[in-house]
């Protein structure tokens, strides 16, 4: 039994993400547990759809057991992103890999660029400090330094899935982890692009064609038959979601708060809650972040930060590790990872919200984030929803 972990969203899954699962069953995983965003995504937007539906759809694609990632966590920066999600495996206490796409596709070769990376930004602080002071964004900086003494490292920390697989990495270090990483060459259009490449597509560019198309036609080449039919049972239901749904709630928050409030939302510093204030005048919410984006504020920030306010995520809500892992879905093979779990793992892992928030009061800190993250994004669907579905949640046991 090797049990290989996957850390992702399936915003939606597409035929690359498909391929990273063929190719971790190839390395030898005959289980697969996957932690995977929940309604909010890290590029600061909503997900396409429910949580609960994309974990079923996970588990009918090749994962066995599916965990949700915290919501503070999908909304926060790729080394939040990677910390919690790490953490969630590790704490299994069964997993016996870290399996990721990169684009360079070499391990040696990212804990080289991993080690360059942690020996520039403690050496050279002041360069990097000099270059951020011009308006530009720590990695930014970073890669200005790290690139002009050592070219080839600096390429490969220009790539996205290079930089979080770097995360992932070190993640795996700071908990002192057994998993082992293991990395898989992208094979499919690059992070975001909008141009597909030989029957593979980024997950941006199946949501926006889809969007302007609103038929399976448009993305049947780029994903599997079950999630395109799902994609499009979704759209025909009103239960997709689009972040633009929530613009007046967005507008109504910022226009109710004040910079104190704003100063107290995760990832605001350096005086970013008075330049977010001043945006309140805004009158679309396209008009309110490009008000507030710099070179040094990117526009996946500001979403974050907005969403984060609207959620009410705090500070303190990222001086806490999961308390919990909550269980979204799984099969046989996920009920087994559990059965071995229970005498391995160092916090509860469980589908009930309700009784993962009595284990305590950062446990229910969580849960109620949780709940709040879910009623907002139903405000999101084209067809909304009740609130405090969370508690409702049918999670989905495959046992075909």
């Amino acid at each position: 039994m090797k049990i290989s972990g996957i850390i992702c969203e399936y915003n939606p899954f597409h035929n690359g993400h498909l391929y990273h699962i063929r190719e971790t069953r190839k390395h030898g995983a005959t289980h697969i547990v996957a932690v995977m965003s929940g309604n909010f995504v890290q590029r600061g937007d909503v997900a396409i759809m429910d949580k609960l539906e994309r974990a079923r759809l996970a588990v009918r694609s090749g994962a066995d057991l599916v965990i949700e990632l915290p919501v503070q966590y999908c909304l926060s920066s790729a080394e939040n992103f990677a910390k919690g999600a790490v953490y969630l495996l590790n704490a299994l206490g069964t997993v016996d890999e870290l399996s990721f796409g990169s684009e360079c596709g070499d391990t040696e070769l990212l804990e080289k660029t991993l080690e360059t990376v942690e020996y520039t930004a403690l050496t050279r602080s002041d360069e990097i400090r000099s270059i951020m002071e011009k308006g530009y964004t720590y990695p930014r900086a970073l890669n200005s330094v790290i690139n002009g003494a050592d070219p080839e490292i600096g390429e490969i920390i220009s790539e996205p899935n290079n930089l979080l697989a770097i995360e992932y990495m070190r993640s795996l270090r700071g908990f002192a982890s057994g998993m082992t990483p293991f990395t898989i060459k992208r094979v499919s259009a690059p992070h975001d692009s909008n141009v597909p490449a030989g029957g593979f597509a980024s997950a941006s560019y199946i949501r926006e064609k889809f969007a302007s198309e609103h038929s399976i036609s448009a993305i049947s080449e780029y994903t599997t038959p079950l999630w395109a039919d799902a994609i499009s049972e979704a759209r025909s239901k009103g239960e997709t979601a689009a972040l633009s749904r929530l613009e007046r709630v967005l507008l109504y928050k910022l226009r109710s708060t004040d910079t104190d409030e704003i100063a107290e939302i995760n990832d605001v510093g350096q005086g970013l809650e008075y330049r977010i204030y001043g945006a309140r005048m805004a009158g679309s919410l396209d008009e309110l972040l490009f008000t507030v984006k710099t070179k040094r504020y990117t526009m996946a920030r500001i979403r974050r930060i907005m969403l984060s306010l609207l959620i009410g995520i705090t500070k303190n809500d990222m001086k806490h590790l999961p308390p919990y892992g909550r269980i979204l879905a799984f099969n046989e093979r996920g009920k087994e990872i559990l059965a071995q779990a229970k005498d391995t793992a160092k916090i509860p892992y469980a589908s009930s919200i309700a009784k993962l928030a009595r284990q305590g009061d950062t446990a229910e800190r969580f849960a109620k984030l949780e709940i709040r993250a879910s009623d907002v994004y139903g405000l999101a669907l084209e067809t909304v929803t009740s609130a405090q579905k969370d508690y409702k949640a049918k999670i989905m046991i495959d046992m075909e």
